[in-house]
């Protein structure tokens, strides 16, 4: 029973991730169009580079004060939440399942 609740957080990760590929481009789209100096920033390949994940999960995104740019990131936000989130307690609960069985 605990491997299939591991198994449906790692179905929850998968579900984040679906939602990150759609609003994560989004964003950048939206970024390099509207905020030229933030697309310097973030650097070239944001979309897989662990320091624009951590500027997206740290808001970076409040700073520009753009309502646009706010509404694509927020999500992309939680998705990569989700994700991570996900697959922590689907590694916790394979961990209880190795050490209990």
């Amino acid at each position: 029973m605990i491997l299939f609740f591991a198994l449906l957080f790692v179905a929850v990760a998968i579900a984040g991730f679906c939602a990150f590929v759609i609003f994560w481009p989004l964003s950048l789209v939206h970024i390099r169009d509207r905020h030229p100096q933030l697309q310097s920033q973030l650097g070239e390949g944001a979309f897989a580079r662990p320091s624009a994940w951590g500027w997206l999960l740290r808001r970076g995104y409040l700073s520009v004060a753009d309502g646009n740019l706010n509404g694509l990131a927020n999500p992309a936000r939680i998705s990569l939440l989700t994700i991570i989130a996900g697959l922590v307690c689907a590694a916790l609960l394979w961990l209880l399942s190795v050490v209990i069985g």
